[in-house]
């Protein structure tokens, strides 16, 4: 499934610094197809494939966590545009 994690960023330095250091870690089987935050630094958007919303919650609180707070939702992927096929 593809998992949306939508972010408010509190610290974009160490929000983005740790997602930077998070990507090396990536549970088996996950893929990240998507990170772009705004422009001001207050918001982020990630897509992450993986089985499940709580395995993808599980990894990325553990990396982000402290430095914004997160949603996740499981994406629309049949009427996406330009969204990854698994």
């Amino acid at each position: 499934m593809h998992v949306m994690a939508v972010s408010t960023i509190a610290d974009n330095d160490k929000f983005w610094g740790s997602l930077k250091k998070a990507y090396g870690q990536l549970p088996k089987g996950a893929r990240w197809t998507l990170a772009v935050g705004s422009i001001d630094g207050t918001k982020a958007v990630n897509v992450i494939v993986h089985d499940s919303i709580d395995s993808v919650k599980s990894f990325f609180e553990e990396h982000a966590g402290p430095f914004g707070t997160t949603e996740y939702f499981e994406a629309d992927a049949a009427n996406a545009v330009g969204l990854p096929k698994k």
